[in-house]
């Protein structure tokens, strides 16, 4: 009874602990090492925002993925990085006269007729763009933890809300889920706006705001995620110093990190997250050093 009493105790200290990002709850010492991101799953080896790209980064043995949301012209949420379904799909092949091919110009029906996978190998042809629905069924399947991009949320007006309602129906902004989900953009008035319809989410900002501003992230965003060729050990810092809307320091995600060397140099910066198409090469390095 005393252990199981001890265990429940524990339980409740790491789920309060998850409710911030990943690894802040690891680094009283500063020599966790980061969280890595399968960026747009494990893209480096399978075709990026797909479900096969999930189910790689799970077969590698990460747990954080990352993904982009959009939104069709009937108004489904569907996991894809461009505006434009041209580079990762045979949209032209298939609606030759409907150029430039916006995905808010296509229903969900359409896109589902679309091969998202025959541009990076005959291997994953017929592939399809998932909604984020089904990439959600997936991520769960895979007991997998995933960071959201709300991307280009200037062209979908109330994508936040619409989002937060799908991610709440599949109970994924229940309490034993919030160690589990970022959501990140680079809106600024996005990302504030999910902080305000669901406080409890742990947010990101992609991008360097001036050290100066970092006062006024900080009450709407944990992370400050910028490009890691824009960093630096004394920006990173001074992110650090700052807290967030949970009450915790803020933290910084880099990316992309794809390399050996880009990965060893953003871990000697302090980062807290390293974001990647090719997530085992930054753990091999991670480990190496």
């Amino acid at each position: 009874m005393h252990a199981r009493a001890a265990a429940v105790t524990a339980t409740a200290i790491l789920g309060t602990a998850a409710l911030l990002w990943p690894g802040s709850a690891a680094r009283a010492g500063e020599s966790a090492a980061p969280t890595v991101v399968a960026h747009r799953g494990a893209s480096a080896y399978a075709p990026e925002n797909t479900l096969p790209a999930v189910d790689k980064a799970a077969e590698l043995g990460f747990t954080w993925v990352e993904n982009d949301v959009q939104r069709t012209r009937d108004g489904r949420l569907v996991v894809i990085h461009d505006d434009t379904l041209a580079r990762t799909t045979n949209v032209e092949d298939v609606f030759p006269g409907r150029a430039p091919w916006k995905v808010k110009d296509f229903t969900a029906a359409e896109i589902a007729r679309l091969d998202a996978g025959g541009w990076y190998s005959p291997a994953y042809r017929g592939t399809r763009v998932p909604t984020l629905e089904q990439y959600m069924h997936r991520v769960e399947r895979n007991h997998e933890k995933l960071l959201l991009e709300v991307k280009n949320p200037e062209l979908y007006p109330g994508i936040e809300q619409q989002i937060l309602k799908l991610l709440g129906n599949e109970s994924w902004l229940d309490r034993q889920h919030r160690g589990r989900l970022i959501v990140q953009s680079f809106s600024a008035d996005s990302v504030r706006t999910v902080h305000d319809l669901e406080p409890a989410v742990v947010t990101g900002f992609l991008g360097k705001p001036p050290v100066s501003e970092l006062h006024e992230y900080a009450r709407f965003t944990d992370l400050i995620n910028p490009s890691y060729g824009s960093l630096s050990a004394g920006y990173v810092s001074s992110v650090h110093s700052f807290t967030g809307p949970h009450t915790k320091r803020l933290g910084v995600f880099a990316w992309t990190v794809n390399d050996a060397a880009a990965a060893r140099k953003v871990r000697g910066y302090g980062v807290d997250g390293i974001i990647s198409n090719k997530p085992d090469v930054v753990r091999a390095a991670l480990r190496a050093h």
